[in-house]
């Protein structure tokens, strides 16, 4: 089987059990357990662990350089975050703006800002992460009741997680809303069902769903660049180096 086969096996698998977990979600909303084991620290536990993948996040926004070298080595590197501002259609090596190639395949990843070229998906993602941020101090740490609210919270949650594990259809502005919308969505899954369940191990069960949900879009993401190069015909070392099969170039969302 070739490499190209195997990965879109494996996305299909992805999106297959993310959406099977979106389905999950959808049916605890409904039909909550009845037997319920709960923690008297389970608030603050959960509020500390979600705090900090946001935290993660928002710092992976700022340093994506740093924070991909924990996962890749080779050359790729070179490529992150670049802060580049030369506007050169394509080359041996193309410039970058909002650290994507700066190429018409990649126009709908980018967006403009006061002048500033931003990654519309990182933007997106940052904004999210501070919201979802303030949401968990307020409800895991401050007590902030939602109640009457919850199932509502839940199915606009998983709303948006659907919207943005398809947020590289759609292009500027709109990628960035569903990417914001994305992470947002999880924390609506995740205080939404605390509130009906009130489970410390269906608390946990979400946070590693959510882990899951964010490294499906993460590789979405990478297959989409690596879409976009393959069909390119003009000629640059990013897309040669994915046509010789380095499909993890390292370029964020």
């Amino acid at each position: 089987m070739s490499q190209r086969a195997v990965h879109s096996s494996f996305l299909t698998f992805l999106m297959g059990v993310s959406f099977f977990g979106l389905i999950l979600v959808m049916m605890l909303a409904i039909n909550p357990p009845i037997m319920q084991v709960d923690f008297p620290w389970r608030k603050p536990l959960i509020g500390l662990i979600f705090g900090s993948i946001c935290m993660l996040g928002i710092v992976a926004v700022f340093f994506p350089k740093q924070c991909s070298g924990m996962f890749h080595s080779g050359k790729g590197k070179r490529y992150i975050g670049s802060n580049t501002d030369n506007l050169v259609s394509h080359g041996t090596f193309p410039t970058l703006r909002g650290h994507h190639p700066d190429c018409k395949g990649f126009s709908a990843h980018v967006t403009q800002i006061k002048g500033k070229t931003l990654c519309a998906a990182c933007t997106g993602l940052l904004l999210g992460a501070i919201i979802a941020l303030a949401g968990t101090i307020l409800y895991f740490f401050d007590d902030w009741q939602i109640a009457q609210n919850s199932l509502l919270a839940v199915f606009v949650g998983v709303l948006g997680v659907g919207l943005g594990l398809f947020q590289f259809k759609f292009r500027s502005f709109v990628r960035l809303f569903f990417n914001t919308f994305f992470v947002t969505g999880v924390f609506f899954v995740l205080f939404g069902i605390d509130q009906v369940v009130q489970s410390l191990f269906v608390d946990l069960f979400l946070v590693a769903l959510t882990v899951f949900w964010l490294l499906t879009r993460i590789l979405l993401s990478q297959w989409d660049h690596w879409r976009i190069c393959h069909t390119c015909r003009t000629p640059c070392e990013i897309r040669e180096k994915r046509k010789k099969g380095d499909y993890y170039l390292r370029l964020n969302a």
